[in-house]
């Protein structure tokens, strides 16, 4: 059930301290609470909500002002309401009117709120930071020519995952089949519990596992040994499970679904293993979060990442999310969507979209011609014969073309934002959706920092002293970009 209220934050007056004194008005959380648009937030927010039925919900500006204060900070769930709770200025920031010396939630909330953030939320969100920044639809009528610039790229964001290998993965499955078939003995009435030589496939695993540098046919017998006992094991739990029946279903919810991920683990290692491949169809990487995929990139150092594949748009500076896929998809398949989607946020075409060369199919380029649209990209098929005739014309073409790397360099920087500066490339989130909310709050904070870019562009009219305020707010942010920022609250 929602109870809504107004997101307006008192001033810094009304805010009450217990000690005395009041907060600083050039502290960077009062300056970047000024700033953000909480109302449109709150509004997409309890978009999906019951306006008269269910227990009353946390206030949108508390929930939404957390999750900015956690991936701004780079904070666990726990150490971010620890912080709320110790912090006036953070209270100030998420909505308090007086200072509270004690927690504003339980740090388990924010899987729920992860969980309720779907992707539509943050589209809702991401039209509230336009029309914070002035990029509004143009209204039917108005001049519809082709403006702007739209930059395309596709990164990874790199789930929180051990590093696999076949070997540590079934020793993991070994290890999980012996916990089911302990829970499926005690409700059995059987007088001799099944053997599973676990002591001794423990060992045997150990021996690769320690193993430095294993030979090729050291690790192909450890596999078969541990595929061994899997699968004697597996046939253990299905002789239990018709002995016990299946009303009501003897394993948790937790156990079952573990039971069923080490099941097609089983089938996939046992398939490479005969077949003696390193590869197969939607091969699961990690019993815990079985919706992660190999992803090959070939990047230097880095040929395979393990995430989600992310591709992303950027627009003067706010970067949008249009695509979160587990599975290595082709980003230039994209590129339609996310220049009809340029069209319904501003109302009208880009005038150039840039892209790296593998965005420039011939599909893509026939479908931006059709629409006037210039692509950012060398042309394809050989080069021409350089002549006196055209010599000047390919010289332009080649500095525009040069201009256009140039100028597409800003969504690199923006992945290098996210990932040195709001750990991108280390989602600690376990289910699927609670992964792609993480994702999406990190490009959230991004965007909002956009906005306190657009208050220092403003700030050219300003008095002297304003400016100053605002030049150490702006040095307070990037120390903390940089992590080199210690918290300490000031109180005037």
């Amino acid at each position: 059930m929602i109870r809504y209220k107004s997101s307006r934050q008192l001033n810094l007056e009304g805010f009450v301290l217990p000690f005395g004194g009041r907060l600083r008005e050039d502290n960077r959380w009062v300056k970047w609470s000024q700033v953000i648009p909480w109302d449109e937030l709150a509004q997409a927010y309890y978009r999906k909500m019951n306006t008269d039925q269910g227990r009353p919900c946390k206030d949108a500006r508390l929930v939404i002002g957390s999750l900015i204060i956690k991936h701004k900070l780079n904070l666990s769930d726990e150490e971010t309401v620890l912080q709320i709770q110790e912090s006036p200025y953070l209270q100030y920031f998420v909505g308090f009117s007086r200072f509270r010396d004690e927690q504003p939630f339980a740090p388990s909330l924010f899987v729920e709120i992860r969980k309720r953030m779907g992707q539509e939320v943050f589209r809702d969100f991401e039209d509230a930071i336009l029309s914070k920044t002035g990029n509004r639809k143009q209204p039917s009528g108005k001049e519809t020519s082709n403006k702007g610039k739209l930059l395309v790229d596709a990164t990874v964001a790199e789930q929180s995952v051990k590093y696999p290998t076949d070997i540590n993965l079934l020793n993991e499955a070994r290890e999980i089949s012996e916990k089911i078939i302990d829970e499926l003995y005690t409700q059995a009435d059987w007088a001799k519990k099944p053997r599973t030589y676990r002591q001794k496939a423990r060992r045997q695993y150990l021996l690769v596992a320690k193993n430095k540098r294993p030979s090729l046919k050291i690790r192909r017998r450890g596999i078969r040994e541990q595929l061994q006992y899997l699968r004697r094991n597996l046939g253990h739990i299905t002789t239990l499970l018709d002995y016990l029946g299946s009303k009501p279903f003897p394993l948790s919810h937790k156990l079952q679904r573990q039971y069923w991920i080490i099941q097609l683990v089983y089938e996939q290692q046992d398939e490479m293993y005969n077949k003696r491949n390193k590869r197969c169809n939607n091969r699961i990487i990690s019993i815990s979060q079985p919706h992660i995929r190999p992803i090959v990139r070939g990047k230097a150092g880095k040929s395979t990442e393990f995430g989600a594949k992310i591709s992303v748009s950027m627009v003067d500076g706010l970067a949008f999310v249009d695509h979160i896929g587990w599975d290595a998809f082709n980003e230039s398949k994209d590129l339609k969507q996310q220049v009809e989607v340029y069209k319904q946020r501003f109302g009208y075409y880009p005038e150039v979209v840039l892209g790296d060369q593998l965005y420039g199919s011939r599909e893509n380029r026939k479908y931006l011609k059709e629409r006037g649209i210039r692509f950012g990209g060398k042309p394809l098929g050989r080069p021409p014969k350089k002549t006196e005739e055209n010599a000047a014309r390919l010289e332009q073409e080649k500095k525009q073309r040069i201009q256009d790397s140039r100028e597409r360099i800003p969504i690199e920087g923006k992945f290098g934002q996210g990932k040195n500066g709001y750990r991108l490339n280390y989602i600690r989130a376990k289910l699927q959706d609670t992964s792609e909310a993480w994702i999406n709050s990190i490009f959230l904070v991004m965007n909002l920092m956009v906005l306190l870019k657009e208050l220092y562009e403003k700030s050219k009219d300003l008095s002297f002293s304003d400016l100053f305020l605002l030049q150490r707010v702006m040095i307070s942010l990037y120390q903390a970009t940089c992590r080199r920022y210690t918290f300490q609250p000031l109180i005037g």
